[in-house]
């Protein structure tokens, strides 16, 4: 066994610093800090910080969305900048699909020009990745109320890409109503979303248990899955020029991956 004044300065790390993805998450939001933890490799670290300043016990609809991403998150960006990442994800699929691209877009322009670093939405992302798989026909889920699924829904159609079919919970449910959900519920309801026409299927929220369920659901439905974590880390991946080394956990879209595609 080597003692401490044996061990040469070559042995010792002197590799470049590891990449960085800053993430930034509404503040009841417990699962896609796990989520994003099991999809990014050894040499990528994640800096999360919270956005607040809504009612988690109330339905989270288009209204609710629309104000919650116009509250300042200047001060959630300048301490991701003081954190040195090297590229903003904003972790809340629905606050940006309730408002369209173009909003999208501006809000990403937003972040980027206070930031001076890359910055990826998860609604961005699902569209990125959807086109990465070549998808031209999806189905769509999530735990959302109608109005505000209705509106994710027109969003992806206003990127070229068909809906053919759209399947939601019967029950209404708040933030952490959404966030306790199985991924079980989440395969069953990607089961009861797919459609013959359907070239793959969309789970959006990045506060549902999805990405557990992905291997499951393409097991079953031979089709590609798309989650919104997934979509987000496979985006910020693709943006650091990164390979995953978990693949199969990030199902087809993760196994195609291409660093410099």
């Amino acid at each position: 066994m080597k003692n401490s004044s044996s061990i040469g300065i070559s042995e010792i790390g002197t590799s470049s610093r590891l990449k960085r993805i800053g993430l930034i998450v509404p503040s009841s939001n417990t699962n896609a800090e796990p989520d994003c933890l099991m999809l990014i490799p050894a040499s990528v670290t994640l800096h999360v910080t919270r956005s607040g300043g809504y009612d988690v016990n109330a339905i989270p609809d288009s209204k609710e969305m629309r104000s919650f991403v116009r509250k300042s998150i200047d001060q959630q960006v300048k301490l991701l900048v003081d954190a040195q990442v090297d590229v903003i994800a904003y972790g809340c699929t629905s606050a940006t699909l309730s408002d369209g691209p173009e909003f999208d877009k501006e809000f990403c322009n937003e972040i980027r020009e206070k930031s001076g670093c890359p910055v990826v939405t998860t609604a961005g992302a699902l569209i990125m990745a959807i086109k990465s798989l070549g998808l031209k026909r999806v189905s769509f889920t999530s735990p959302y109320v109608k109005s505000l699924a209705d509106e994710s829904v027109d969003f992806i159609r206003q990127c070229n890409i068909k809906v053919v079919n759209q399947v939601g919970f019967e029950k209404n449910l708040n933030s952490l109503e959404q966030g306790a959900l199985k991924p079980h519920d989440a395969y069953e309801m990607a089961i009861k979303a797919d459609h013959p026409e359907a070239q793959g299927v969309v789970i959006s929220c990045t506060d549902y248990r999805a990405l557990e369920a992905i291997p499951a659901i393409e097991a079953k439905i031979e089709k590609p899955v798309v989650t919104s974590n997934q979509a987000l880390m496979y985006v910020c991946l693709k943006q650091l020029g990164i390979e995953p080394d978990c693949a199969s956990a990030g199902g087809q879209l993760f196994s195609r991956f291409d660093s410099h595609g």
